[in-house]
């Protein structure tokens, strides 16, 4: 049997005719029709690679959820390091679009996956080991159970430091944002760490401009969106309407689609407006002496590249140390060089990035400045109006570095010693079973030196000291993106995310650290790395509230490029102005600085 006799419509019908169908065969059920003629289920949908059958989570939800739905081919063998490209197509049977895809190739870290892909005990023993799969260029869908078209998209970009992270991670199930907003909502896979960002002579053939920039990952983003522009209106999405949104390195990713020349020169235009949440994208030669930048050039991005190369020839035996290893290099061919990297394993890679590279300062990832696909200077080129000009919310944490505390480490004037005693396994642990609304098991001694504490003390108390870095880090960025903006536009809004009503003492070690805001801004509170220790039955009033007034916040500027509605009970202005996110354990305070 054909496609037609299972669904009711034949594969190539655009979504309007498909809602025709639906609404037809069900005018005709009611009326006593052909008792042959079978509904299509709302969840069957139409790719321009082949039909994809969703699910139908509006008993539990109020949604439709695709997962899993490829915007590219596997990136494996000859494509590893390449841009990516339109996955192969299919037809007949439609592809079963119902469960996340592996996360991107990474190294194993607190906040997950673990073994399973997804947030679980066993991401204590996946720590520093490898986890995901090359083949993850995969995004997923969520939109309202309703028949409404047209709504807004708002894709959304993982953090993770550009190493670690994935759409699996219950913290980002769009079904809550989606149904609240009233909008389509998008999660994306991208490569990782030296699979998404690697910049190494050798890789670089001259076949292609994108392959040879090293930005796969960044390459990744671009491709996912010209999925969304082809595809999204069947969803009941507006192609016309996208806002692209990303949260710590996310937000770095959505600077760079912002400045992207492939972005800038996009048509039709694939991205409409722009949240950047915690990032930034500045070079050193940007931000104040002493800052800490959140973009390296590509000169450093080289240097990771070559010792790559250099410590996987020495960790194969072939060579003995960096002068051999370069002298072994210099007999191969470029061609050969590539096809011995393409030869390794994900897991023996990056075993050679975490025993030889990290100690190198080389273990890093993210986008490289190297001019074609990122711009040499970002903040430059936005200065020069050479970027997308669209509506722009920014935001950071009040205690974003609070997450960084081994920072404190970096340099005397933060401390000189890291402000964390755990370990990381001994953090997951702690948290994966910790029960917020008992009486406290953790003490302030047990979790930061005691050189910080009393927390409050000035100048050298965990406060003080995570401000500063707060200040060189997070701040210094934002004000260098912000200003640059500003001298292009006026749409530019700002907020501050300031909840801090953990239980104690978890409101002194974390309070409104980095990365706090993602479960208000999915309406997510459990399960996660942070959920057992900060999502008290106690404040859960006030953080259900607040949740809702951001996501409504995101829903009105998809909608409208303007963040402002009526359940903020305040007017949110332009930066340099800007609104606090923040509420008691009952009720939201939201209020404008």
């Amino acid at each position: 049997m054909g496609l037609r006799s299972r669904t009711g419509f034949p594969p190539a019908w655009p979504a309007r005719v498909m809602a025709a169908v639906i609404g037809a065969a069900a005018l005709l059920a009611a009326c006593g029709g052909d008792d042959d003629d079978e509904t299509p289920p709302p969840t069957l949908r139409e790719t321009t690679f082949g039909p994809v059958q969703g699910q139908d989570l509006s008993a539990s939800s109020g949604t439709y959820a695709w997962k899993g739905v490829p915007y590219a081919k596997p990136p494996v063998d000859a494509l590893r390091w390449k841009a990516p490209v339109d996955p192969d197509a299919w037809s007949g049977t439609p592809r079963l679009a119902q469960q996340f895809a592996p996360a991107c190739v990474q190294y194993g870290r607190i906040y997950g996956p673990g073994a399973n892909n997804t947030y679980d005990a066993s991401i204590a023993t996946t720590l520093n080991t490898t986890v995901g799969s090359e083949d993850c260029l995969y995004l997923n869908i969520w939109r309202p159970a309703t028949a409404d078209a047209a709504l807004p998209v708002l894709v959304f970009i993982h953090g993770g430091s550009n190493v670690s992270g994935y759409t699996a991670d219950p913290v980002y199930d769009g079904a809550a944002l989606a149904r609240t907003a009233n909008a389509v909502v998008v999660t994306v896979n991208y490569r990782l760490g030296i699979f998404g960002w690697l910049n190494l002579p050798q890789l670089k053939d001259g076949s292609s401009a994108a392959d040879d920039s090293g930005n796969f990952a960044t390459l990744d983003t671009i491709h996912a969106l010209r999925f969304v522009n082809r595809n999204i209106a069947r969803f009941g999405g507006d192609a016309g309407n996208v806002t692209v949104m990303g949260q710590s390195a996310g937000a770095i990713n959505v600077y760079a689609l912002l400045t992207a020349p492939q972005m800038v020169g996009a048509s039709p235009k694939l991205m409409h407006k722009a949240v950047a949440m915690s990032g930034g994208f500045s070079l050193a030669t940007t931000l104040p002496p002493g800052s800490l930048p959140t973009l390296n050039p590509a000169s450093t991005a080289l240097a990771q590249g070559n010792a790559l190369l250099q410590q996987q020839v020495i960790a194969d035996g072939l060579a003995t140390d960096v002068t051999s290893a370069n002298a072994w290099i210099a007999t191969q061919t470029p061609a050969q060089v590539a096809a011995y990297l393409r030869g390794k394993t994900p897991a023996t890679l990056l075993t050679t990035l975490l025993t030889r590279l990290v100690g190198l300062g080389l273990a890093g990832s993210g986008p490289i400045p190297e001019g074609t696909v990122v711009p040499t200077d970002p903040i430059a080129a936005i200065r020069a109006g050479n970027y997308l000009k669209v509506p722009v919310i920014a935001s950071t944490t009040r205690d974003e570095a609070k997450l960084f505390p081994t920072f404190l480490a970096l340099a005397p004037a933060l401390g000189g010693i890291s402000g964390r005693l755990v370990n990381d396994a001994t953090l997951f642990n702690t948290h994966f079973n910790y029960d917020p609304d008992a009486a406290p098991t953790v003490t302030l001694a047990q979790w930061i030196p005691a050189a910080y504490l009393p927390v409050d003390t000035p100048v050298t108390g965990f406060n003080a000291r995570t401000d500063l870095l707060n200040t060189i880090f997070f701040i210094a960025s934002r004000n260098d993106m912000m200003a640059a903006l500003k001298t292009q536009q006026d749409n530019v809004w700002y907020y501050r995310f300031d909840w801090d009503e953990e239980p104690a003492p978890w409101n002194d070690i974390y309070g409104a650290a980095h990365a706090f805001d993602l479960p208000f801004v999915f309406g997510n509170f459990g399960p996660s790395l942070f959920a057992p220790i900060a999502n008290s039955t106690a404040n859960r009033p006030g953080r259900l509230a607040l949740s809702d007034a951001m996501m409504k916040s995101l829903g009105a500027f998809a909608r409208n490029g303007d963040p402002n509605h009526t359940a903020l009970g305040v007017t949110w202005p332009v930066w340099p102005a800007q609104l606090r996110f923040d509420a008691s354990t009952t009720a939201t305070a939201i209020t404008v600085q």
